[in-house]
């Protein structure tokens, strides 16, 4: 019997750390298992800036999700963003051999696999390198050549790109912290895969991941990724601006955005206004409802005519470019009141919140439907496609206990018939036996792990 596939997906964020631990039930549909979350510490606009905070982060993550869950986790698929990644579109091609010959998937990994090995600018690393329409002889807009006759394959890419020491210090945390690292996902693909229809990749849409510390865009049309940017900005610049704006600490900005505040300055009255605790015995702060949406309202504007601006660079005004499914945005920024008709003034586009609850069971708890999840469901996702077993149940340490008490009641037997002399050995020397077999194993996994963090 097979085993069932168990996943796992990190999400790195700038301002919370997610694992999340899932496996498909028997209607194809993701059945959440465990989630950990941690607030993340050493990790700025999606970049780690301080490996040991990070590693920190991760691990109490980690813990929380096997500890909800009751497995054991051992690799991960893990999102990357932050404001080093860029993409390009790159076109190639291979000759066959034997034209004779179906094309197989042999032709398209080899096509792919030089493109991988493209020269980049200095410090730089391709990240996906993931195929567009393809030609073969000259007869294009193919969209799947398998199974086709041709001499020359050809295909245009869409190749994300980033920072060689930055991928490299992601990676670093997740060993050191004691996984695996099984694949690396750019974060909007991840979150697109969680609340996109296929439908709406067919038509045309610009998926906006607002995440703490950037902004994430990737654009579809025909099903096929178009365009991918990353914006530098996310939730903790309007934070900031609040904590600024409002001379209050950064708990308190927070706490304002969240619950009180509106991208939208109209909607609040004049003479609305929220008292906030005066710090060390000092006068309580009066905050005007309307001012606090202002301040928000001038970020949020900056950050859409920024995404926006990567819509137009990806041509979306020309008719066969048009995007009919309009914007879907998600990610924790997308929870702030009025974002989305905001969004629709600014781009004159359809707009809606992408939930990931389409994808998940229906048992699921409502908070794992929250937008704030749809890259950590997405990147479950993506380590499902993988087929890795990327935990086990802690219940498989404990199955020789039954062996233990049968073996106890046959002693009983032989002490009834050759008296005390049988009595202290295999009563005593069993169970030290099985102790010994489980430090030993426990002592390989630590040697393991020590020699990992030495490399």
């Amino acid at each position: 019997m097979n085993k069932e596939s168990i996943a796992v997906g990190l999400d790195i964020g700038t301002t919370k750390i997610v694992a999340m631990i899932g496996k498909k039930n028997e209607y194809g549909k993701l059945e959440i298992l465990g989630v950990g979350k941690s607030k993340s510490l050493g990790v700025h606009r999606g970049v780690v800036n301080n490996i040991t905070q990070t590693i920190q982060s991760i691990q109490a993550a980690i813990s929380e999700a096997e500890n909800n869950s009751g497995y054991r986790i051992n690799d991960v698929v893990v999102g990357i963003a932050g404001q080093h990644i860029r993409s390009i579109q790159h076109s190639d091609y291979i000759s066959r051999k034997n034209p004779e010959e179906v094309i197989g998937e042999n032709d398209i990994e080899l096509l792919t696999c030089q493109v991988q090995n493209l020269s980049m600018l200095p410090g730089e690393e391709i990240i996906h390198a993931l195929p567009q329409e393809f030609k073969i002889d000259g007869q294009s807009e193919i969209l799947e050549p398998i199974g086709m006759y041709g001499a020359r394959v050809e295909s245009s890419f869409h190749i994300v790109v980033g920072q060689a020491a930055s991928i490299r210090n992601l990676g670093r945390c997740v060993k050191n912290a004691g996984l695996e690292l099984t694949g690396l996902t750019l974060e909007p693909l991840a979150s697109a895969d969680a609340v996109l229809s296929e439908e709406e990749k067919e038509a045309g849409v610009a998926l906006i991941d607002i995440g703490g510390g950037t902004t994430d865009l990737a654009v579809f049309k025909n099903g096929v990724i178009r365009h991918t940017a990353v914006i530098p900005f996310g939730g903790n610049v309007i934070t900031e601006d609040i904590k600024e704006g409002c001379s209050i600490i950064e708990k308190q900005a927070e706490l304002l955005k969240t619950r009180f505040g509106s991208a939208w300055p109209g909607e609040n009255k004049d003479n609305e206004i929220v008292s906030i605790p005066g710090l060390r015995g000092r006068e309580p702060k009066e905050i005007s409802l309307k001012n606090l949406s202002k301040i928000i309202h001038a970020r949020v504007v900056e950050i859409i005519e920024q995404v926006y601006a990567e819509i137009k660079l990806y041509g979306h005004d020309e008719p066969k470019k048009k995007l009919i499914a309009g914007i879907v945005l998600t990610g924790g920024g997308s929870q702030l009141q009025h974002i989305k008709q905001l969004v629709e003034y600014i781009t004159g586009m359809d707009t809606r919140i992408g939930y990931p609850n389409e994808h998940l069971a229906g048992n699921s708890s409502e908070e794992l439907s929250s937008p704030l999840y749809a890259t950590s469901v997405g990147l479950v996702m993506e380590s499902l496609r993988n087929q890795t077993n990327s935990a086990t149940p802690f219940v498989e340490m404990k199955i020789p206990e039954p062996v233990v008490a049968s073996s106890q009641s046959t002693e009983v037997n032989v002490i009834e018939d050759a008296g005390e002399e049988t009595n202290s050995t295999p009563v005593e020397n069993e169970p030290t036996e099985r102790k010994k077999k489980y430090d030993f194993n426990n002592l390989l996994g630590k040697i393991k792990e020590f020699l990992d963090n030495v490399e």
